[in-house]
């Protein structure tokens, strides 16, 4: 797993708009209506791309030579680069919902004291697994 990955893009412009395609990343396919959208689209894509072959064990091919491309008239090939430790935290600390089932009576007491769930129950979790709250991110992996 590196910090930084750069891929070459092909930024191809239609009259429908710009679509962004990595060569060597089937399946990374951002669109935008503006150059300035494809670009900060290209990034943002080549990130959760990245990290879903990351998290999913998948090799990550090393990226084309930007000399072995052939862009056709209406395309445009650049590098795109992205540093992941930022982007990997963001994603770990990303909030999921839970569903929880209790009984209706507690559910009712809680409403009537103004008990904030999500709060209550991550406090709850940290005293269980004993995690301390440093601000630091804690990969449960």
């Amino acid at each position: 797993m590196k910090d930084t990955y750069i891929f070459p893009a092909f930024f191809e412009t239609n009259e429908d708009g710009i679509t962004v395609f990595f060569p060597d990343l089937p399946g990374c396919l951002p669109c935008a209506d503006t150059m300035e959208e494809a670009f900060h689209n290209a990034k943002e894509a080549l990130q959760l791309h990245l990290y879903g072959m990351e998290e999913d064990g998948e090799k990550i091919p090393e990226p084309s030579r930007l000399s072995d491309l052939q862009p056709e008239a209406n395309q445009l090939v650049t590098l795109i680069d992205v540093w992941m430790p930022a982007f990997r935290e963001k994603m770990l600390n990303k909030a999921t919902n839970k569903t929880v089932t209790i009984p209706c009576w507690l559910d009712m007491l809680a409403k009537k004291n103004n008990v904030n769930y999500s709060q209550l129950l991550q406090y709850a979790l940290k005293q269980y697994l004993g995690v301390q709250d440093d601000g630091k991110l804690h990969y449960c992996g």
